[in-house]
């Protein structure tokens, strides 16, 4: 299992693309969490098998309809052993 932390910039904020990204972790079979921060990008830290945790990467770099994605930057963080993805609230 491996965890990428993601911040996402671009139209992301209040077109529904945490809870976009909640459904693709669902489908993905990955765990973690999104969150909107207050200087307008999303938080994201993802968890799982590698090759699904690059799928979710690989999503994040296009989001959902409706939004833009200007950059996805990532990095490697330790593995917490989660099992369901959230949407938490903005920090």
């Amino acid at each position: 299992m491996i965890r990428r932390h993601a911040i996402v910039a671009g139209m992301v904020q209040g077109i529904g693309f945490r809870w976009s990204a909640r459904e693709k972790a669902r489908v993905l079979g990955v765990s973690g969490f999104a969150r909107n921060r207050l200087d307008g990008t999303v938080e994201l830290e993802v968890e799982g098998e590698p090759e699904k945790v690059e799928r979710m990467l690989d999503w994040l770099r296009t989001g959902p309809s409706g939004s833009r994605v200007d950059r996805v930057t990532v990095d490697e963080v330790a593995a917490l052993g989660e099992d369901t993805f959230r949407v938490r609230e903005t920090q």
